[in-house]
């Protein structure tokens, strides 16, 4: 069963790129596209779609005001946000309001793929750069709160009763923000090879996605945030 998928972004081009890119994966349908947040509540009426990738910044309505009434009014559609942002405060206000994925537009096609693809299955998924940048939120917040070490001084314990020395070096550069490309380039292993660890990862962390995998090590002291 193929999972829909509507696009809502004001920029025609980026939003041909993305249907484009997710055009390529036969188990996915592009069933609509929209450019405003006010269209989407429509356009989701009418099909009513698994996922919907949603840009933030859009006239009328923005996006995240479209993801709030779409979260209330049709909890079966999940939302991902598209943003140009980073910036945690925008991360966390998008997920509180019900998004269960955050990407970034600098994203390749393999993330936007994923984050599609896990999302649909019930999971969340952050872009890299944004995991990396809430997991050294949470840190500073632990260190001003009075944990016993500062983030310079804690004692990293890498997990080798519960993963392989190749699966604690993939945690530890999902923790640096990386993509599986990345990953692969700094191992010099194949993207299939880091899909494969970091699959192994999750299952043995007993955690659904990548993110939840950072913030347990973080909270384990099992990787280094830099």
């Amino acid at each position: 069963m193929k999972t829909s998928i509507i696009i809502i972004d004001d920029h025609q081009l980026f939003r041909e790129g993305v249907k484009r890119i997710l055009d390529f994966e036969s188990s996915f349908d592009v069933v609509a596209e929209g450019d405003d947040g006010s269209e989407a509540m429509d356009l989701v009426e009418t099909h009513k779609p698994d996922v919907v990738i949603m840009d933030i910044n859009m006239p009328n309505m923005n996006g995240i005001e479209a993801t709030k009434m779409l979260v209330n009014r049709y909890p079966e559609t999940k939302v991902i946000i598209l943003s140009i942002h980073d910036d945690e405060n925008y991360v966390q206000h998008a997920l509180k309001t019900g998004a269960q994925g955050y990407l970034l537009k600098e994203m390749d096609a393999d993330a936007l793929i994923d984050a599609v693809r896990v999302v649909a299955e019930g999971g969340s998924y952050l872009h890299p750069k944004v995991t990396h940048n809430l997991v050294k939120e949470y840190r500073r917040l632990a260190a001003e709160e009075g944990a016993d070490h500062s983030v310079h001084t804690i004692e990293i314990r890498r997990p080798l009763h519960l993963l392989t020395r190749r699966e604690c070096e993939v945690l530890q550069l999902l923790a640096d923000g990386k993509s599986n490309r990345a990953i692969g380039e700094t191992l010099y292993i194949s993207e299939k090879t880091v899909k494969n660890h970091v699959s192994n990862i999750l299952q043995k962390m007993n955690v659904n996605d990548r993110t939840q995998a950072v913030v347990l090590a973080i909270k384990n002291g099992w990787v280094e945030v830099k």
